[in-house]
């Protein structure tokens, strides 16, 4: 048995003023011997036996009354057989993720879910303390009605949210409530890899709930990207979809739907698009809706500008004169000397730099780096085969290199490294330049002798050479982002404009692309998007669900019955204050009878 109000047990001693009153009742007065007093005496040394007997009885219902009452006003809990409970600190932790719109046998998971809430609020009694929690962690606690208020305003998320971090959220809470009975009361859809880890309960007993329900088949975007990122002007967009059969899709551009088709199992969706608008544009991958719908659309941002001037400068050799070639066939770049591709030894900016073929000449591509306002230099040879790692260069090698040293401190953030051999770095990006280790010749690397080295060239001057076009952040809803820090507004997919002080900040909850504003331009992009394991709909045995939780009590069922008969009740544990002020009435209702048959009666 615990105490709420274990101070209240102080009045316990008052059970000592009848004993007290008892043991201390004396006769006073002064003694007069009266002949007839003498009959009255022998009565009642015949009857002391008895008198005796009944005060004493009287005392201990006084006393047992009194401990009776302090005892109720301590207000006990224990195990008790019952529909009533006991004062409970209950929290009820809500799955809300995107997973749970999934529409079954004609209605959303996530709406069985509510329902068994509300059943589980009809229990509750105003001596309850009571928190509703949600995959993202938020919080709304206070009377019955508020939460289920709240309860009724919630609605799925647009991505997976943090489980763990809302059950350790509400575990937090019901131990800092200060009611012995505490318990979490969890619903879930069980899905696989919102669960893939035991969760901490921290010594708070649970009980979950998921119902045993079948997922349907789900087809989704898992990924949608332009390629490459900023386009001059002409690009492609790719996409990956878990489609199991045929399915249309559709790719839009800004307001307009730029592309549509169908996309066959286990194939990429690829479109190539030159649009006619110029700048930062928001772009989405969007399939035939199913089930849930919240995974068949994927955001992109591109950037479009103009194609950029490009030459091969002299003594590029003919592999950058073939690939500037090529690009401008493509409509990638134009003939012009905005970009230069050639040998470090004659650096300028903006361009693509190589080391020198002539190892000679590297002392003069040093100097040339400088003059140029490059931050880097050529240091030590190298020789291979060694293979090259970086976006675009699967399969390339390179057979002759220089170690790429710093030239003095480099500021945080102002240098890409694109590509690297082991852990050095074998290309380097910065303001206006892109450095390459290797002479761009077959003796130097195989990069001109592949087929990627036309698209990797490309993508060089779009991605780092193409003015200040600024980055793509992508993120999940209602995770934490770097803003940028020329940034001081976000633009949001409907135009509205608001801003952004803070070093980081929270990602919306609504995909879609939202819009860095330098002054008034755009200049960069946060795109939003649910995370692919949400599309995920596999569910944990209900025996395996309740394994999943640890450190404490863990009672997991299926049934929504059972489920809402366990919430405020799975310790077993009763209020008994009510069961104490009827025994204390009892008791009092005694003495009072007692008394009544012990007083004198007149004649």
């Amino acid at each position: 048995m615990n105490f709420l109000a274990p101070l209240a047990l102080v009045l316990a001693g008052a059970a000592a003023v009848p004993l007290l009153l008892h043991l201390l009742r004396r006769r006073t007065g002064e003694k007069v011997d009266f002949p007839a007093v003498r009959y009255l005496l022998r009565a009642e040394r015949e009857h002391s036996r008895q008198l005796k007997l009944r005060n004493l009885f009287l005392m201990l219902l006084r006393v047992f009354a009194v401990l009776a009452l302090a005892l109720a006003a301590a207000r006990p809990i224990g195990r008790l057989v019952g529909s009533s409970h006991a004062p409970t600190a209950i929290a009820i932790v809500l799955d809300n993720s995107l997973s749970t719109s999934v529409v079954i046998n004609g209605a959303p998971v996530f709406a069985r879910l509510k329902e068994a809430a509300r059943s589980a609020l009809g229990r509750a009694n105003a001596s309850d303390r009571i928190w509703l929690v949600t995959a993202d962690s938020r919080v709304v606690g206070g009377s019955v009605s508020a939460v289920r208020s709240a309860l009724d305003r919630t609605e799925p998320l647009a991505g997976a949210g943090d489980l763990r971090a809302a059950v350790a959220r509400a575990a937090q809470l019901v131990r800092g409530a200060g009611l012995p009975s505490r318990q979490l009361a969890i619903l879930t859809d069980g899905q696989a890899t919102s669960w893939a880890s035991a969760v901490p309960l921290d010594g708070v007993a649970a009980t979950v709930f998921a119902p045993a329900l079948t997922p349907p088949k789900n087809r989704s975007v898992l990924s949608a990207d332009a390629e490459p990122p900023h386009w001059t002007p002409r690009g492609a967009v790719r996409a990956t979809t878990t489609a199991t059969d045929s399915v249309t899709f559709r790719v839009a551009l800004g307001a307009r739907a730029a592309a549509r088709g169908i996309v066959a199992p286990g194939e990429d969706i690829v479109v190539r698009l030159a649009p006619s608008e110029r700048g930062w544009i928001a772009g989405a991958v969007e399939l035939e809706p199913d089930e849930m719908r919240g995974d068949d659309v994927r955001w992109f941002a591109v950037h479009v500008g103009p194609a950029p001037g490009v030459s091969a400068g002299p003594g590029a050799g003919a592999f950058a004169k073939t690939a500037v070639d090529a690009l401008a066939q493509e409509g990638r770049v134009a003939n012009g000397n905005d970009i230069i591709i050639g040998g470090a030894e004659s650096a300028k900016r903006p361009g693509v730099l190589f080391a020198p073929s002539d190892p000679v000449q590297l002392g003069a591509a040093n100097r040339a780096l400088e003059r140029a306002g490059v931050p880097w230099k050529f240091g030590a040879a190298r020789s291979g085969p060694a293979p090259i790692t970086g976006t675009g260069l699967t399969g390339v090698s390179a057979l002759r290199w220089y170690a790429i040293e710093p030239r003095g401190a480099q500021e945080p953030g102002s240098v890409d490294t694109i590509a690297r051999i082991g852990t050095d770095p074998w290309a380097v990006a910065g303001d206006g330049y892109v450095l390459v280790a290797s002479p761009l010749t077959a003796e130097g690397t195989d990069l001109p002798l592949r087929a990627s080295w036309v698209p990797w060239l490309g993508s060089a001057i779009a991605d780092h050479l193409s003015g200040d076009a600024g980055a793509i952040t992508n993120a999940a809803p209602g995770a934490t982002v770097a803003r940028p820090a020329w940034a001081r507004e976000l633009e949001e997919p409907d135009g509205t404009r608001r801003p952004v002080l803070d070093s980081r900040l929270e990602a919306p909850s609504r995909p879609g692309v939202y819009f860095w504003l330098r002054g008034t331009q755009r200049a960069g992009a946060l795109v939003v998007n649910p995370e692919i394991n949400e599309s995920d709909l596999t569910r944990l045995p209900i025996a395996q669900l309740g394994s999943r939780f640890a450190g404490a009590e863990v009672s997991a069922t299926d049934d929504a019955g059972k489920w809402t008969a366990s919430a405020f009740s799975f310790s077993g544990r009763r209020a008994l204050d009510g069961a104490f002020i009827g025994l204390a009435l009892l008791l009092l209702a005694a003495e009072a009878i007692v008394t009544r048959a012990i007083a004198p009666k007149a004649d």
